[in-house]
């Protein structure tokens, strides 16, 4: 147990981590703080810390583990607010769906007596705001943690032990491999959900209630993954384009050679293809991630 912990940012993931402290009684002090009043309202009625507020300064004095659960884009503006309130031996981390751009963004503000350990979750759901967090949010699910060089171990083990304790299992990768993998396995299927959904709602209006009303389970499943956040979203594309790009890419190549077989009527080619892609979801399913 470590005295005090603050969870700056009470959406989905930070409102998870506070109800899940909470539970498991991983802190004697749980902080949450927002900049949103609203937000801050919402928790209050909610119960689930012991000390809510919206100035985010005053929320990291004596913190022994911070928490960053805001939008990679805001990461700088609050770095740039909390970091002369940081204590001398606090650990501060984050969730961010990306790490490159984050680490550069909080180590330019980051005090020499404070240890970085950035970390994402790969949990959560469409639903967003400190109502839609739940405890069991983490559980059976990957937590990669991407620590710097110049982390201490003791840092590491007390991020560790967290994810741990929320139910995670962990993974530690460095921040580019992980902005390559993520950027497979999640921005991409939301790049391309947010493109489908964005196709049909610009079809005719006597189409698109058709496609509304007979919408399949996969089309279903498209417009679960483009209701996400907005301004999560954004943020994430612009903060990782390198490696976004980098799969668009391919993705755009092995597209290309789908329409060229269909064009060409080559049945064997689709086949082939179709099988061997069967093969990612049933490891998927053994893995029990999906």
């Amino acid at each position: 147990m470590i005295e005090k912990i603050t969870i700056i940012g009470m959406g989905l993931i930070g409102s998870s981590i506070a109800r899940n402290v909470h539970q498991n009684k991983f802190a004697k002090e749980i902080v949450a703080a927002d900049i949103s009043e609203e937000v801050c309202q919402k928790v209050i009625a909610l119960g689930i810390s012991d000390y809510v507020t919206d100035d985010l300064a005053r929320s990291v004095e004596e913190a022994d583990l911070v928490i960053l659960c805001v939008p990679v884009g805001a990461i700088d503006s609050v770095m740039s607010t909390i970091a002369p309130s940081l204590k001398e031996g606090a650990v501060l981390s984050d969730v961010g769906s990306v790490k490159g751009a984050v680490v550069e963004s909080v180590t330019k503000h980051l005090p020499e007596h404070v240890d970085f350990v950035p970390a994402h979750p790969i949990a959560g759901t469409e639903f967003s705001g400190p109502e839609a967090g739940f405890a069991e949010l983490f559980n059976g699910r990957w937590c990669i943690i991407t620590p710097l060089p110049e982390t201490s171990i003791k840092a590491v083990e007390v991020v560790t032990k967290m994810w741990e304790g929320c139910g995670s299992m962990v993974e530690i990768m460095g921040p580019r491999h992980h902005d390559l993998v993520l950027g497979i396995t999640s921005h991409l299927p939301h790049l391309i959900a947010y493109t489908i959904v964005g196709t049909a709602n610009d079809l005719e209006d006597d189409l698109k209630s058709e496609v509304i009303k007979f919408s399949a389970s996969g089309f279903r499943d498209f417009t679960r993954i483009a209701s996400s956040d907005p301004t999560m979203w954004r943020d994430v594309f612009l903060n990782n384009k390198e490696a976004v790009l980098e799969v668009l890419q391919r993705f755009t190549e092995d597209l290309t050679a789908l329409q060229r077989a269909i064009r060409k009527g080559d049945g064997d080619y689709l086949y082939d293809k179709f099988h061997d892609t069967r093969a990612i979801r049933k490891a998927i399913i053994d893995q029990g991630q999906a």
